[in-house]
This record gives structure tokens, C-alpha cells and sequence, in this order.
């Protein structure tokens, strides 16, 4: 049990510096100090930890406003002839469907264009394909940037679709100020209509027709052409391989389309 000398050693020794007592008048200024330093300390725990909660709260927020993504969200960039400034450079933007023509447009450009790709499954309204667009164009300069989004994010609605399409365009602009622009038109489906396999949301022409024309009239506006390689494929189910991409046949046709809008915009 502790007397009464002990508990007046103990508070003694709070207001010890250096091991050594002080008088009377000092003992209580060091008592106030450490009592205002106790209060300040509190204080700036308090505000750091409101000013934690903010960016927590924002943080949930910023993760609120993120678009819906599917299972499995991919990019593949290719850039041939990276080191070679003797021809002119052409970008494709797109998805599979770019993926899938994109070595016969090369082919169909070799000696007049170097040809580049920029497949992703970004919907137009994530913020993410900006950053991949803004990442290929900081790599090179290109003289035409034939570009498509449309195919992908199927759980927003055309609205959301129709808001996004002009920072899709503003993007490239800014990071691509002297490019010659063409957009594509996305391509029909084979049955008219799906539902995806991961987020069960439905998809058809109807809602892909919308897209392309909420696009249009975006791009027309600007004078962009409008490379429509919706109208040769739809009708034809011979020509896909599913209900949304296409075989041979059907590439061939697009390559063609594609490579030929594009040597229209070639530098001279």
C-alpha cells in the first residue's frame, strides 16, 4: 500500500527534468506546460484522425463512382517497327474485333504505314482506357488513329455510354493534337442478342445500333469520318465465328475496309 510520501514522490517526479526537483513556482509552470502539451497532442490526434476519415470517406466514394467491370478486364499493346521514323504510324483502337483484323491491315499497309494496336476491354466510361490511350500515345507520334469503343460494358446503360464518349475523344485529341481521326462503327452480333457470361447482363444490335449513333453524332460534329463496319457485317452470320466475333471470311472484309479509310488519311 502506497503513503502518503510515496504518492507525493510519484507527483514530484512528474514534474522531474533531467533527474532533478524543482521549486515550488516552476514545479507548476512544468505542470501547466505538460498539461498544454497533453491538450495540443490531443488536439492534432482528434484533427488527424477526422482529416483520416475524410480520405477514407472520399476513397469509399472515388470507389463508389468506379464504372462496373467484368470478370476479367485485359490490354494488349503492340507497336511494331518502334524504332523506325521512315513511314507514317497508324493506331487502332478497339477490342477483340481490332485484335482479330489488325494483321491484315498491316499486311494490306506494309511500305506505306507502320501500324500499331491498342485492344482493350475497357468500357468507354472507365478511366482506366484513358490512362492506356494516354500511355501509347506518349510513346509515339502517330499520323492516323482509327478508334472504336462499344463492344464491352454491357451493365451500363446507353446514357452513361453517350456521357464518356467525349472524354474518349478529348483524350486522344490532347495527346494526339495533329492525328487524322477516323472512328469505326461497332460491328452486329450473329444472333441479335446475348448475355454476358460473367455479369449476366444483356446485350443486342438494338443496343449496340445506339451506341453508334450516339457516337456518330459526336464524331460527325467534329468532321471525324465514319468508317461503318457495322452495315457489311450485319445480315451475314456466315461471316462470324460466334455470336460476336468473326472468322476469316469476315475479318478479311473488315481488314479491307479498314486499311482503305485509312490510306485516305496517309501523309502524302
Amino acid at each position: 500500500m502506497k503513503t502518503t510520501k510515496h504518492r507525493w514522490d510519484e507527483r514530484q517526479m512528474m514534474v522531474c527534468r533531467l533527474g532533478k526537483r524543482l521549486p515550488n513556482r516552476e514545479r507548476r509552470a512544468a505542470t501547466r506546460s505538460e498539461l498544454l502539451r497533453f491538450f495540443i497532442k490531443g488536439a492534432f490526434l482528434l484533427i488527424s484522425l477526422w482529416v483520416s476519415c475524410g480520405f477514407d470517406v472520399a476513397a469509399a466514394g472515388r470507389d463508389a463512382a468506379l464504372p462496373s467491370r467484368e470478370s476479367i478486364e485485359w490490354c494488349d499493346i503492340w507497336i511494331s517497327h518502334a524504332n523506325e521514323t521512315n513511314l507514317p504510324r497508324v493506331l487502332l483502337i478497339g477490342d477483340s474485333i481490332a485484335r482479330d483484323y489488325y494483321p491484315e491491315v498491316e499486311k494490306r499497309l506494309a511500305g506505306k504505314a507502320f501500324v500499331a494496336r491498342l485492344a482493350t476491354s475497357r468500357f468507354v466510361a472507365d478511366p482506366v482506357l484513358l490512362k492506356e490511350i494516354e500511355l501509347v500515345l506518349e510513346q509515339a507520334k502517330f499520323d492516323v488513329i482509327h478508334f472504336n469503343n462499344g463492344m464491352h460494358g454491357w451493365r451500363h446503360s446507353e446514357e452513361d455510354y453517350r456521357r464518356a464518349f467525349p472524354k474518349l475523344l478529348k483524350t486522344i485529341r490532347a495527346h494526339a493534337p495533329k492525328a487524322k481521326l477516323i472512328w469505326a462503327a461497332t460491328t452486329p452480333l450473329r444472333d441479335g442478342k446475348g448475355v454476358t457470361g460473367d455479369t449476366k447482363a444483356e446485350y443486342s444490335d438494338e443496343r449496340i445500333a445506339a451506341r453508334n449513333a450516339l457516337a456518330a453524332e459526336v464524331v460527325s460534329s467534329q468532321k471525324i469520318p465514319v468508317n461503318d463496319l457495322n452495315a457489311p457485317m450485319r445480315g451475314h452470320p456466315e461471316y462470324h465465328s460466334d455470336n460476336v466475333h468473326f472468322n476469316q471470311q469476315g475479318i478479311q472484309i473488315q481488314a479491307m475496309q479498314v486499311s482503305s479509310e485509312i490510306a485516305k488519311l496517309l501523309p502524302r
